[in-house]
């Protein structure tokens, strides 16, 4: 195959103009420019995939389906056509390892004060111009070399760190779902638990089989328009809320992160139909985190969140029968308490990341006896 002249914009914003085109025809097309494999870079098969003419895959592992010709790339950069074998190039290259409190996540109803050992690999399968760790999801493995690390070497590193679970985190996990479900194994075989930090933007099969795999699963909910996140994202709504659907009857444990964004997704009227559209669909007890937007990354055009918005948009969650509504990204302000939804009192207090107070009895409220849903042990 010749090579393609490379277009006369960005490599990123000439994908963000094509992918809307090719999602409406057939899917969403890999990289224009054939991109050579890495050198050394250890060759293992990628999951959910089929094989075309010629060929060429399509991608499973996301709702973009991809269709991939030999020696090209999905749009992740880190899955790659090789002969017709759809390889993954980010198995085993963790790029970052770090110790963060679980709430950090978050998680609020998940292991309270623990600390979760926290790994990545480079890409993701959306583009957020606001991405505070864009260096890597947006990265690809030539630009972030790192040693091979085995899924056994990051359970034996959690658990000689402490760790109550490993977390999949910083870029988006679906990108790297063969290391993270080998990893998850690992885990457990040394006593740890899973938790996985996503966009949710992945694809039933994948999502499925991943869900015996981890305790608890923590999806950004980008916005409630899908201009959002065509313009913002460069992704799709639908299928996150199907995602979060069918979270809802896995039994695994869920909690949901609105990042509120001054003009872009502050309005009362959108968090008032995404309220309810969470209650109607996911239930009540839902974790909801509306967090402050600080400047990042391609938007910094945009001030950081006025508090009293979050506060409002807490306010207007707990009106549409939300039981646990939180605010984030500030510490010390109103509503990163866990309140008892029968007595009103708090259960566990936090400033922050931090644990203040936790007055929880076997999983339940300590004044009137009620349980509050989670993983407390």
């Amino acid at each position: 195959m010749s090579a393609i002249a490379k277009p006369t914009i960005s490599r990123r914003e000439f994908i963000g103009a094509t992918c809307a085109a090719c999602a409406a025809a057939a899917g969403y097309r890999a990289w224009a420019e054939p991109a050579a494999p890495r050198p050394g870079a250890p060759s293992h098969e990628a999951l959910f995939y089929e094989t075309l003419a010629d060929k060429s895959v399509r991608c499973g592992i996301c709702p973009r389906h991809c269709v991939v010709p030999d020696g090209q790339r999905g749009y992740c950069r880190v899955r790659e056509n090789r002969g017709g074998r759809y390889s993954t190039l980010a198995y085993g290259q963790c790029c970052t390892a770090n110790m963060d409190p679980i709430e950090k996540k978050p998680f609020f109803h998940v292991y309270p004060g623990s600390k979760a050992f926290s790994i990545a690999t480079v890409g993701c399968n959306i583009h957020c111009k606001f991405c505070q760790n864009w260096d890597i999801s947006q990265a690809s493995p030539e630009t972030t070399p790192v040693p091979y690390r085995s899924p056994a070497e990051i359970a034996e590193a959690a658990h000689a760190a402490g760790a109550k679970a490993i977390a999949y985190t910083y870029s988006e996990p679906t990108v790297f779902y063969e290391y993270m479900a080998d990893c998850a194994r690992a885990g457990r075989e040394r006593g740890l638990e899973s938790i996985v930090v996503s966009n949710g933007f992945i694809a039933e099969a994948p999502q499925k089989a991943l869900f015996p795999l981890v305790k608890a699963i923590k999806i950004d909910l980008k916005a409630f328009t899908q201009s959002f996140y065509g313009d913002v994202c460069d992704g799709l709504l639908e299928p996150v809320l199907a995602s979060l659907k069918r979270l809802a009857d896995s039994g695994v444990w869920f909690e949901i992160v609105c990042l509120t964004i001054p003009t872009l997704n502050d309005g009362q009227d959108e968090t008032r139909r995404m309220a309810d559209w969470i209650v109607k669909e996911l239930g009540p007890n839902v974790p909801v985190h509306f967090s402050r937007y600080h400047p990042m990354y391609r938007l910094k055009n945009l001030p950081p969140t006025p508090p009293e918005t979050i506060l409002k948009a807490r306010s207007i969650a707990m009106e549409a029968g939300c039981h646990f509504a939180y605010t984030g990204n500030v510490p010390g302000l109103e509503g990163q308490d866990t309140l008892c939804p029968s007595c009103k009192k708090p259960v566990v207090r936090r400033y922050g990341n931090q644990i203040v107070e936790n007055t929880l009895k076997a999983g339940a409220c300590g004044a009137c006896g009620t349980r509050i849903p989670g993983i407390w042990g």
